[in-house]
């Protein structure tokens, strides 16, 4: 049976954003050596940095 990788939140994530230089998606967070070593290696199951990107909660405030 294939293992199926489960989906990254990384997707909705403000941190996430795309990087001119590398045209890709990146992490915007400053990440030591341990913690990359970690998220490289897939041990991470939730992301401590993870922050909804969520425009409705920022139009919420306003009102």
């Amino acid at each position: 049976m294939e293992k199926k990788r489960r989906e990254s939140s990384c997707d909705s994530c403000v941190n996430y954003v795309y990087d001119e230089d590398y045209e890709c998606y990146c992490c915007d967070m400053d990440l030591d050596e341990d913690e990359m070593a970690r998220f490289m290696a897939d041990s991470v199951r939730d992301c401590p940095y993870y922050q909804l990107d969520n425009e409705y909660l920022v139009v919420r405030h306003q009102m």
